[in-house]
């Protein structure tokens, strides 16, 4: 099976005078795993649509393997389409379900039957195969729409919030799954969703969409250290933003003063120039709490306002010169009162400096 590359060349998508997509450019590689991930109304189902062949292109070319698709049928583009309300057939059995897009192409019995088995048992539902869709949890439902479009072996798997209706931890587990199952078949994979943490867990790239347009596009290491701007910063986890002024910046590193007078230093992309407003986005998590003002890195004054238990972690509610802070301690650590002045420590590296 080849697996496709897809190439989205300026395109835009219009419903009278509102735009959903403005000039939009992106390449995906063959066989990777891409999600498009924004809020609601920020374009990336839009996109997925177009793809697919179910929307229209207003302007701007599609491209797969190179071919041009845009007035291509949804039919003929070779790509199974999994959404998050199944869309399977109630009166068919689970096998007559993903044996329809082969019975579509006129594909054999006897080739059907394999091929059906194969993606049932792919997603461990082959011992489900007689039973109707009724007769199962949505968590198998949803695997019996996969199979189904995995079954015919498309060049592209398009997925719009498959995982949306289920619970947190079947949707956990779907996640780890179907990221093992690309990893087997390596087939070209665009997922759309608004989960941050389902994009962190299953892409190799995430492309941040708002606005109809993409914000940043990374891995995911790179949108959640490294965010472009602060809607990234704010939409990717959570973080605290601190607002200033640049100092200095030079070779990467960059200093920056915050309204109080304090400097702080971190890491920052280049074209930061000196004078310039500037955001510096610390990770809850990449901070810690000292009782003293510790010797070395950034320190910042504050006061503990709540201290929350969240399981895996505890959260502690700060106040600082500058407003809200939030710190992730590790749950070994040991717990300030409610009410104590503390110092906010983090280091350079861990301080990412945006221009806001």
């Amino acid at each position: 099976m080849s697996h496709s590359g897809i190439r989205f060349d300026n395109v835009s998508k219009a419903y009278g005078n509102l735009r959903v997509v403005e000039g939009l450019d992106l390449d995906i590689a063959g066989g990777e795993f891409v999600s498009l991930l924004g809020p609601s109304g920020s374009g990336k189902t839009t996109l997925l649509m177009m793809l697919a062949g179910f929307e229209d292109v207003t302007s701007g070319r599609i491209l797969v393997d190179g071919a041009l698709v845009n007035d291509i049928p949804t039919y003929r583009r070779d790509m199974g389409v999994v959404f998050q309300n199944y869309a399977l057939f109630p009166h068919l059995d689970i096998a007559r379900n993903v044996a329809f897009p082969l019975e579509m192409r006129g594909m054999g019995r006897a080739d059907i039957r394999q091929r059906v088995d194969r993606a049932l048992e792919m997603v461990q539902l082959l011992h489900l195969r007689d039973r109707r869709p009724s007769q199962l949890s949505g968590g198998q439902q949803q695997r019996v729409a996969l199979a189904r479009a995995l079954v015919f072996e498309p060049r592209v798997v398009l997925m719009d919030e498959p995982l949306g209706a289920l619970d947190k931890q079947l949707r956990e587990q779907m996640q780890l799954d179907i990221r093992a199952i690309h990893r087997r078949l390596g087939v070209t994979i665009v997922f759309v969703t608004h989960d941050q943490q389902e994009a962190l867990t299953m892409s190799d790239r995430i492309a941040v969409f708002d606005k109809g347009r993409i914000q940043q596009i990374g891995t995911p290491r790179e949108v959640y250290d490294r965010p472009a701007n602060r809607f990234v910063a704010e939409f990717i986890g959570e973080t605290n933003l601190l607002a200033g002024t640049v100092e200095t910046a030079e070779n990467g590193g960059t200093a920056v003063s915050l309204s109080d007078g304090t400097r702080i230093e971190g890491r920052s992309p280049a074209g930061l120039a000196r004078g310039s407003a500037a955001l510096a986005s610390i990770r809850p998590e990449r901070a810690r709490l000292h009782a003293a003002r510790p010797a070395e890195g950034n320190a910042l004054p504050a006061q503990v306002t709540d201290i929350l238990y969240q399981g895996s972690h505890i959260r502690v509610d700060l106040k600082g010169a500058d407003g809200q802070l939030t710190v992730h301690l590790d749950r070994s650590a040991g717990e300030p009162a409610v009410g104590a002045p503390v110092w906010l420590g983090f280091a350079p590296d861990d301080c990412w400096i945006i221009s806001p």
